[in-house]
């Protein structure tokens, strides 16, 4: 890991649009309405600080930590793609799998936190950028990303009384259908490892 002290605002940029398409917490706004939805509400705070933790974990001991438990990154990619794949089968189908007590806040940390925001695809990528980056640069990075996370999910009652229940309806099919493509392709990829 690369700890010089030069900040470059060049790699901040690049590094914080890569974790901007990764995270793609724009994509899930269908997945998180749904959520509030069940749950009764979304706490912005704690889901975004558990994220940014498992983050910032990943990020300092990652391949440490899966070692130690006797993992690997593909055994943990494939978890992540599992719980990814049956909240798409929920959105298109109109099913309901994960069942939450409406004043549970557990929701904040699965699915929230681990595997939509701080998913196996986002921790992956923190623990490799380490080797070509400055780690200054990508701490700058994951923490504008967080803010911006974290920005998303305060606004998402907002975002939802635009869209309008027809609206959600549509865009959650849709992109339920781009979730379960999503499990199903890291699910393949790291299948054969």
């Amino acid at each position: 890991m690369n700890w010089g002290n030069e900040l470059n605002f060049s790699q901040i940029v690049t590094l914080s649009f890569t974790l901007f398409a990764v995270i793609d917490v724009l994509g899930s706004i269908p997945v998180l309405v749904s959520l509030k939805t069940k749950m009764g509400g979304i706490s912005a705070t704690q889901a975004t600080l558990v994220s940014g933790a498992l983050i910032l974990a990943f990020f300092f001991v990652g391949e440490q930590m899966l070692n130690f438990m006797g993992l690997d990154i593909h055994s943990f990619a494939i978890a992540g793609s599992i719980v990814i794949f049956i909240l798409g089968i929920e959105m298109v189908l109109g099913l309901e799998i994960f069942r939450h007590e409406k004043d549970s806040k557990s929701g904040n940390v699965v699915p929230i936190a681990f595997p939509i925001i701080a998913g196996s695809g986002t921790l992956t990528t923190v623990m490799s950028l380490k080797a070509n980056f400055n780690a200054y640069n990508i701490l700058i990075a994951i923490l504008l990303n967080l803010i911006f996370v974290f920005m998303i999910l305060r606004s998402i009652d907002w975002i939802e009384r635009i869209l309008g229940p027809s609206g959600i309806s549509i865009i959650r099919k849709f992109f339920g259908v781009i979730l379960l493509a999503i499990a199903v392709k890291i699910f393949r990829g790291n299948l054969g490892f």
